[in-house]
């Protein structure tokens, strides 16, 4: 019993010195292009950019689906040009002020605060500074001016044009004058 004990232990201690890699050959690769990816030169004419686009860009002046132009500037006198003229396109009808809700609590209400008196969470724990409240008698916000601002942003508050859509905007838009109103009372 003791010989077969002694036995496997030298085998054991020559298997390890002797280990499966050795240097004086490489190593079995199996599926390399699983691990080694294939590149391609964008712009060059191979198999798999073969269609003739040399760019690959779309037309100028092409519009994604389900988008459309904002075409009023991020200046001052847009700003006030849309606070003057702007109109949301939504009827009654379209107006979810349940879905707004939701849509103000996630990107809004941690600054302006879920009532829009400027409280938020962040401004609670003087994160930020200066956040006004909807019923300002000095701010006068507009239907337009308050998508003009979700759409470029104003000041420290930044856009939020990829976070939200442009219905989804003007969804954020009719809840925040229900704030206001509701403020106002």
């Amino acid at each position: 019993m003791k010989a077969t004990f002694k036995a496997i232990a030298v085998l054991a201690v020559l298997i390890s010195f002797s280990s499966c890699q050795k240097n004086s050959r490489p190593n079995y690769q199996y599926m390399p292009n699983m691990y080694e990816p294939v590149g391609y030169e964008t712009y060059a004419e191979s198999d798999a950019f073969n269609n003739g686009v040399e760019a690959q860009l779309p037309v100028e002046g092409t519009i994604p689906r389900g988008y459309s132009t904002y075409d009023i500037p991020d200046t001052n006198e847009g700003y006030e040009l849309a606070k003057q003229s702007l109109q949301s396109p939504l009827d009654s009808v379209q107006v979810d002020l349940v879905r707004g809700k939701e849509l103000y609590e996630i990107y809004c209400g941690i600054c302006h605060g879920n009532r829009g008196n400027g409280k938020g969470k962040l401004v609670e724990r003087e994160k930020i500074l200066g956040v006004p409240s909807y019923d300002d008698a000095g701010r006068a916000i507009t239907t337009g001016s308050i998508y003009h601002v979700i759409y470029y942003g104003k000041n420290t508050m930044g856009a939020y044009t990829n976070q939200l859509n442009e219905e989804e905007r003007w969804q954020v838009v009719a809840y925040v004058e229900k704030l206001k109103a509701d403020l106002e009372k």
